[in-house]
């Protein structure tokens, strides 16, 4: 049985007069255990989204299960019982400013009706579980943003939650240190079992952290797959925006003004895994009668598992050049035809 189901959730709003329907129609599921990821650009509606899972966000119509228990029939004592088995990671932390590393990981505890008297051993454990075991005394101003968000994570785990979910935690970070942060949760993932479902519009993130992913557009869910078939061959017009911007294959000026004087077509291609695509290049070519240049390649690893991204350069009769990025669209995974002249 999945842990989450969400089935057919609409948001509504009443914004200046005006309905604003944040989520329309939104189903789907997070399995135990897994780290299902939610991408999409700002407005996309994926933070109102994931509050609907705790239940800080009530939907206008359809149905929020967790761990069997369907809160939208729940009275205020379940949702928060459920409530207290959900941890919250926050994008901008959220930390106490006046009050010291484990003053505010008391208050979470505290709130959760952990007994008192075991507080500072659970403190204690939970810093060391992010590595912060000796910074239990500083105060929010001295912590780097990387340290801050280690905080937010230990906060987020004080009462032993099934669940974690984490609003944007790595928007606010540089890269190396977002790196250091989902290697945490990874860990966390593998050490606890804990669920985590993760809503940003990084897909560096995505790339390693995420087992599932759910693209969102304009309040809808319009892709969903395992990660790595998403950065292969995504199936939907945003799916496909979000993988480009990641899986760049912006030619260097130079090169790109050396072809702009040339009639033909550039192709971005995609594939599975690390082999060469050298042969199908010879084969197309030679059945079409077209020449094909290789003008730039390089293997990225998605969840541990390659994608090809290759840049190719088609020249010859028009109606070749249009067999060939046929047989192209047959044999790769995704197929773009860039304007190289612009």
């Amino acid at each position: 049985m999945s842990q989450i189901e969400l089935k057919h959730i609409d948001v509504t709003f009443q914004q200046k007069k005006r309905t604003v329907q944040a989520v329309k129609d939104v189903s789907l599921t997070v399995e135990k255990g897994e780290i299902f990821g939610i991408v999409g650009l700002s407005g996309a509606g994926k933070s109102t989204l994931v509050r609907t899972i705790n239940y800080l966000q009530a939907p206008s119509h359809g149905q929020v299960v967790v761990d069997g228990q369907e809160l939208t029939k729940a009275n205020r004592r379940e949702i928060a019982a459920i409530r207290k088995k959900i941890g919250f990671i926050f994008q901008n932390f959220n930390l106490v400013g006046n009050r010291t590393i484990a003053q505010n990981l008391a208050f979470a505890l505290t709130a959760g009706g952990y007994p008192e008297k075991q507080q500072p051993a659970r403190i204690q454990e939970l810093l060391s579980l992010v590595g912060l075991a000796e910074r239990q005394d500083n105060y929010p101003s001295q912590l780097s943003g990387g340290q801050k968000q280690r905080v937010g994570i230990a906060r987020a785990l004080a009462n032993d939650p099934d669940i974690l979910l984490c609003d944007e935690a790595t928007s606010a970070l540089d890269v190396e240190t977002a790196e250091e942060i989902i290697q945490i949760l990874k860990d966390i993932n593998q050490r606890l079992h804990i669920t985590i479902v993760f809503i940003t519009h990084q897909l560096e993130v995505a790339r390693s952290l995420f087992d599932r992913v759910a693209v969102m557009e304009a309040g809808r869910l319009v892709e969903q797959s395992a990660t790595y078939d998403l950065f292969a061959a995504p199936q939907s017009d945003m799916g496909q925006r979000l993988v480009n911007r990641f899986l760049d294959t912006q030619l260097p000026p130079k090169v790109a003004a050396q072809l702009a004087q040339q009639e033909g077509q550039l192709l971005a291609l995609r594939y599975r895994g690390s082999d060469s695509l050298t042969p199908i290049i010879t084969e197309i070519a030679k059945a079409t009668d077209v020449d094909i240049n290789i003008i730039q390649g390089r293997i990225e690893f998605i969840q541990e598992r390659a994608i090809g991204v290759l840049a190719v350069y088609l020249t010859g009769q028009t109606e070749a050049v249009k067999r060939a990025i046929a047989a192209f669209r047959q044999r790769v995974d995704y197929v773009e035809e860039v304007n190289a002249h612009e």
